[in-house]
């Protein structure tokens, strides 16, 4: 612990994804929070010239504060790995599982975890829809909600396909799955709790996610205690059958006895109304606290050969 307060860290924020304006509120809020513990810390606007910044600004540690695409998916930490620069978080893979729900889900669903029935759709081909409506429509590569809509016919599909083929060439088709919507925070391998959601909107979208008073956070959730336990054992599950690593937050759509899992985040936001330091906070653990838990598990993830 005394080594690394030595050390100079960069909180990585910013970058060039839908989600900027998120990670950028995510950075200031921890950089703030190590200023605070005494910690030499300085913010890293992750732009084109990422190899540039951190060469000039000499940095020891990397404290990834990234949402989204170039900065959530591997491509940020594999430019650490080359650098080698230790890091927070996932690694290249996990990292990149993650990002794609898609991909994540072919994970979870050759290891017995439990998703929602799905088709995939690619830009230019031909599709049906076999779970009718309401339906979800999702890019496989995007976060904070970016694209998302549930649709109600046959009109709002084609205005909700358009939208989301904005942000991916490859879409989901869920079938929509009414229930309560819970998330999961798990740090360093374990289960750190559960909150449910009540959003004030039809879902819980970019809105509802970003502004102050749109919805209701429930901690614990109001939910039988042995389904809570069987979904938090799962995601705890599904975190490490992915590779993450620190933190992440496992979201899913529970339904009387049942639940279904829905995505992966490898890096959770830490804003106002972000979901892991409220759970946190719930367990006793302050920002700080939490910010510096989550320094300490900084690492390189790619084994170097021995010279």
């Amino acid at each position: 612990m005394k080594s690394i307060r030595r050390k100079k860290i960069g909180v990585l924020m910013g970058g060039i994804s839908a989600e900027r304006e998120i990670s950028l509120k995510t950075g200031n809020a921890i950089l703030s929070a190590l200023l605070k513990m005494g910690f030499k810390a300085v913010g890293i606007d992750v732009k084109k010239d990422i190899f540039e910044r951190l060469i000039k600004e000499k940095i020891d540690v990397a404290f990834v504060a990234l949402h989204g695409k170039f900065g959530e998916d591997g491509c940020v930490q594999g430019i650490l790995e080359f650098m080698g620069i230790p890091y927070t978080g996932s690694g290249v893979l996990g990292s990149a599982l993650s990002m794609n729900k898609l991909y994540s889900r072919i994970v979870w669903e050759k290891n017995g975890v439990p998703v929602p029935p799905y088709k995939v759709i690619k830009w230019g081909a031909d599709f049906s829809n076999p779970f009718g409506f309401p339906v979800v429509i999702k890019p496989v590569d995007e976060g904070s909600s970016i694209g998302v809509s549930i649709v109600q016919n046959e009109k709002e599909m084609e205005k909700a396909i358009k939208e989301a083929f904005r942000f991916s060439e490859i879409l989901l088709l869920e079938k929509f799955i009414k229930g309560k919507e819970v998330h999961v925070a798990i740090l360093n391998n374990s289960v750190l709790g559960s909150v449910e959601i009540r959003p004030s909107r039809k879902f819980y979208d970019y809105t509802a996610k970003y502004t102050s008073g749109m919805t209701e956070y429930i901690i614990p959730p109001t939910i039988d205690r042995m389904i809570i336990r069987r979904l938090e054992k799962t995601c705890l599950k599904a975190h490490i059958l992915l590779g993450l690593e620190g933190v992440s937050r496992i979201d899913a759509i529970v339904k009387g006895k049942n639940f279904y899992l829905l995505e992966a985040n490898s890096i959770p936001g830490m804003t106002a109304t972000s979901l892991v330091p409220k759970i946190a906070n719930s367990k006793g653990i302050s920002f700080e606290q939490l910010v510096l838990e989550i320094l300490k598990t900084a690492s390189l993830k790619i084994k170097r050969r021995e010279k």
